[in-house]
């Protein structure tokens, strides 16, 4: 079991590569989308370049360097540059407004999910907070069976700023009435989730489903079933 100082209160989650399998659930977002349209490239070669990608601009969508617009157009259409596949303007708009449709719909969660929430929900009162589109984050929680595990979601979108600033951790502990010290953070970015909250006094583990270097920040886990064991 880990051990806190102060007892835990309140576990706060994020939402893509921590819950919801981001890279899973856009596998099939795209195969769907290529299909449908007809797209003739190699789905295993056009994601090798858009998840490094699109992992970069979110970065940069967090630091407010990109709009949400130039975040979803940008990251496709340099995909399909890196991969020599010629596509019009209009044929990319329509593929990422597809794309922001379709992705919600798919389910998949990391394996461990539901098994660690049922554990954690007698426990503790459990939210999210995500960067994610608020268009389409209640769609996945809804859509993959998470709904009934969480008290309240915030996103960037609702809140106003995106993780790693100090305002959308400090309004999620506002609004839930937890206390830092009794709270932890679970996320899959030592940048936007661990050191986020570790700034707000919050405990936190990295899940590191993005295989980041590794760090003495936290507790570190590259399973939610090995996060299940420490409780």
């Amino acid at each position: 079991m880990i051990q806190f100082q102060q007892p835990l209160t309140d576990i706060f989650f994020d939402l893509d590569h921590t819950l919801w399998d981001f890279e899973k659930n856009s596998k099939l977002t795209f195969k769907k989308i290529f299909e449908e349209d007809k797209i003739d490239t190699d789905l295993e070669e056009f994601l090798s370049y858009y998840n490094p990608i699109n992992h970069a601009y979110w970065k940069k969508y967090r630091e407010n360097q990109i709009s949400q617009e130039e975040l979803r157009f940008n990251r496709l259409a340099d995909t399909f540059s890196q991969i020599g596949f010629m596509i019009s303007t209009d044929q990319i708009n329509y593929i990422s407004d597809a794309y922001i449709n379709y992705l919600s719909s798919f389910p998949h969660l990391f394996d461990g999910t539901i098994p660690l929430l049922e554990k954690l929900n007698s426990r503790y009162n459990l939210h999210i907070i995500t960067n994610g589109f608020e268009e389409v984050q209640y769609f996945k929680i809804k859509n993959s069976g998470l709904d009934p595990y969480f008290d309240f979601v915030f996103t960037a979108d609702q809140v106003g700023f995106k993780k790693p600033h100090p305002q959308i951790f400090i309004e999620a502990l506002k609004k839930t009435n937890a206390n830092p010290q009794n709270s932890l953070m679970v996320g899959d970015s030592l940048e936007a989730d661990i050191l986020g909250a570790l700034a707000q006094g919050m405990h936190a583990v990295h899940f590191n489903s993005h295989k980041e270097a590794w760090h003495n920040k936290c507790l570190i886990v590259d399973s939610l079933r090995e996060l299940n064991s420490f409780f």
